[in-house]
């Protein structure tokens, strides 16, 4: 472990040379990516060899090779350069149409892929500088309060590794910015033709085979519990891990799956899928973006939140 007067030694631009060398696997391109000379590349390297006690790059006859150590610190420090650049961007002024800023978003992947086509339209018109990660988010499995069944979201936007989080829930720690994006419900999705499309009371929904979206394979949900009040059950038939797999399996079967409204308006009619009310009574949720408290000075930021926010949606018409 470093020492206070080898942290006072570090140069960080030591750093930036070890994750071009590392990405670049030759002294002479990372060079020529650094505009420096092979001289001053090598220099630097030894510099870090001397810093961390390890080698770090071995030399071939086509390059160099990163050693254990070096693979194992790869990761590290990136997280730290990627945090500096980070800390950098926000402190110059922020305009959209030079910004060459990178955010990372984390949402459930029904959810991204209703905010992501808007977005990448907005970027493309007045932020085309800008580029977005998106991740997916999971809740914590068999969680009921938000705060634990999202709490590695919250955490990883403490850590700023996520610039925003959306999240079906209003239960948000104070510590946290939250707005709203807009409300979502659930509809029962088919393929175009499928003989439930015509009708779907109750008693046909209960007796078809069904589809659930659910990460683990897990084949009990929230429909589940709704069925139960009733004194009611229905067979899950197949489970998928995305909404996207989801609507692909229903295009091709007599399958019926619960899926969330806008996104079953947005991408259903691409594979054929349509859908109705449920005959049960479904919780609606409301979908929030979050983000800390702290990072709200931040202009880029708040810009992008602006960004994600959505105007109410027609439904889209249903077969019947």
């Amino acid at each position: 472990m470093l020492n206070q007067i080898d942290l006072s030694r570090i140069d960080l631009n030591l750093l930036v040379l070890f994750e071009t060398v590392f990405d670049q696997r030759h002294v002479g391109r990372a060079a020529e990516r650094l505009n420096l000379s092979p001289s001053a590349v090598s220099h630097g390297l030894g510099r870090l060899r001397r810093l961390l006690n390890d080698p770090l790059f071995i030399r071939t006859p086509k390059g160099v090779v990163p050693t254990d150590r070096a693979i194992g610190l790869s990761a590290s420090i990136a997280d730290v350069l990627a945090r500096v650049r980070g800390i950098v961007s926000t402190a110059a002024p922020f305009h959209p149409a030079t910004s060459s800023r990178r955010f990372t978003i984390g949402a459930p992947d029904g959810v991204s892929a209703v905010f992501l086509p808007p977005l990448l339209d907005r970027l493309r018109a007045d932020a085309p500088g800008i580029d977005v990660s998106v991740r997916q988010l999971l809740p914590a499995h068999r969680e009921a309060a938000a705060d634990r069944a999202w709490r590695e979201a919250f955490a990883d936007l403490e850590a700023r590794s996520l610039d925003i989080a959306i999240i079906p829930s209003d239960d948000v720690p104070a510590r946290f910015h939250q707005q709203l994006l807009y409300r979502e419900d659930f509809v029962i999705a088919m393929r175009s033709g499928n003989p439930l499309a015509m009708t779907l009371t109750l008693e046909r929904y209960c007796q078809a085979q069904h589809l659930v979206v659910s990460l683990a394979g897990d084949p009990h949900g929230f429909v589940d519990e709704a069925l139960l009040k009733l004194g009611r059950s229905r067979r899950i038939a197949l489970t998928v891990p995305n909404f996207m797999f989801a609507l692909a399996a229903l295009a091709g079967s007599d399958l019926i799956s619960a899926i969330p409204r806008r996104f079953a308006a947005m991408h259903g009619p691409r594979f054929g899928v349509v859908y109705l009310d449920p005959p049960l009574l479904l919780p609606g949720f409301r979908l929030n973006a979050v983000a800390p408290n702290a990072a709200m000075a931040d202009a880029g930021l708040a810009w992008l939140l602006d960004c994600l926010d959505t105007k109410p949606m027609r439904h889209a018409a249903t077969d019947k």
